[in-house]
């Protein structure tokens, strides 16, 4: 991207943010908000009580992931998920201006900055962006935060090869037909691209928002199929940018619609559209949105099962039994991305965004979803899946669940106190 280019872009930002906090307050007088200050009060109270039990129930340098049979599991700062606990943490504080949860979340930061340098993953954007990123937001000190954020972006970028346009997601590892991956992008990845965004207007380094862009203009192109249902996998040819094959490694089978995939690229497509205006993006979340919300297999709370297809197995499955287990995390990532694309949207289309996160909401606020004080290890929610191929975290609370779960009461907050749904 030339400079000119460069400044269009971030004249376009600049005037798209002013635009959000205006269709916001548009949004308040034309969407009916059916949830109350107390309703989301009361949740967000709840969630204060259980963290500070995970908190105090936790080593210093544990970085919680998950909590199964009666143990907790921390898998530590290189996890993709490692950034998400701190980052539950902030927004908490962000609601209470309880400095307690400030401090515990720079005692995690601590841990987690030796991250920045970590060219080995392409989870820079959960692990740095949902932590350090949030820091900065809400302490605006720059001293601390935004040389990791930097440094941190700069790592990520290494992993971008412009033959495929893309970022590479994982390093090493075969798919289930047993063949090695050459050079493998997953649907997560989209969620990394608002980090390369934001640092790129912090920096004025405009190779990180072209990046970003790149990437998601190829996995809009490669990813989707005619429904606007996602591929999990696309394994590219790292030479040409040829497609090798598209797959799945947490789905239920190649061709199926792995939930989680679903909501990432909703939330990463309506990102990119709050960050560019480029409609393209608008119409592809819509049209995500559109094919999530109408999928016959969606069940009435909302609350997906951990792929949409998943009826669709066989009962020589070796997944068959546990088919019909929901995924909470999916719901939370849903209803977070809704919250926002309903400002972009009018009328019936806006109103229909913001009663479906509404229902997400309430069924995350209630059983057998959420979790009793104390219970869980001290998660805020239950039953999410990550991945039932690989036998991991089946059923069981997870760190990214709690985390978007609470950043859709967070932004719902904002909505009710005639407030931007994003807050920069």
């Amino acid at each position: 991207m030339n400079i000119r280019n460069y400044l269009i872009l971030f004249g376009i930002v600049g005037f798209a943010l002013q635009g959000v906090s205006c269709q916001t307050k548009r949004g308040l007088a034309k969407n009916k908000l059916n949830l109350d200050s107390a309703f989301v009060n009361e949740n967000l109270e709840d969630a204060k009580k259980q963290i500070s039990y995970l908190a105090a129930s936790v080593k210093e340098a544990d970085i919680p992931t998950t909590f199964q049979n009666g143990k907790y599991v921390n898998w530590g700062s290189s996890w993709w998920c490692s950034g998400f606990y701190p980052g539950t943490v902030l927004y908490l504080y962000e609601y209470s201006n309880d400095t307690k949860l400030l401090d515990e979340a720079k005692r995690k930061l601590k841990y987690l900055e030796k991250e920045k340098n970590n060219k080995g993953t392409h989870d820079l954007g959960f692990m740095l962006y949902c932590s350090f990123g949030n820091a900065l937001r809400l302490t605006n000190d720059s001293s601390a935060y935004k040389n990791v954020l930097s440094t941190g972006a700069a790592s990520l970028a290494t992993r971008y090869k412009d033959a495929t346009k893309t970022i590479r997601s994982w390093d090493g590892g075969k798919n289930w037909d047993g063949q090695s991956w050459t050079y493998p992008v997953i649907i997560d990845n989209m969620m990394n691209l608002e980090f390369l965004i934001e640092v790129s207007k912090m920096t004025g380094n405009s190779s990180y928002a072209d990046i970003a862009i790149k990437h998601a203009d190829a996995t809009m192109i490669n990813h989707y199929r005619k429904d606007y249902s996602s591929y999990h996998v696309v394994d590219y040819n790292s030479k040409d940018g040829s497609i090798i094959s598209k797959k799945t490694a947490q789905g239920a089978f190649d061709e199926s619609a792995w939930s989680r995939g679903q909501a990432w690229g909703l939330y990463g497509y309506t990102m990119m559209f709050r960050e560019t205006k480029d409609q393209k993006y608008l119409r592809q979340a819509r049209n995500i949105a559109n094919f999530y919300l109408n999928h016959p297999n969606l069940p009435q709370d909302l609350i997906p099962y951990w792929d949409m297809d998943q009826n669709k197995l066989s009962a020589s499955s070796k997944y068959y039994k546990q088919k019909d287990l929901r995924d909470v995390s999916t719901a939370a990532v849903m209803a977070s991305a809704l919250l926002e694309l309903a400002q972009y949207t009018d009328g019936a289309e806006s109103q229909l965004y913001i009663v479906k996160a509404e229902q997400m909401l309430r069924s995350l606020s209630s059983k057998p979803y959420k979790a009793e004080y104390k219970e869980a290890g001290g998660y805020i929610l239950k039953h999410s899946v990550g991945s039932i191929p690989h036998e991991t975290e089946v059923d069981v609370p997870l760190t990214y669940a709690d985390y978007y779960y609470i950043e859709a009461l967070v932004r719902y907050k904002r909505l009710l106190d005639g407030q931007s749904v994003i807050k920069m």
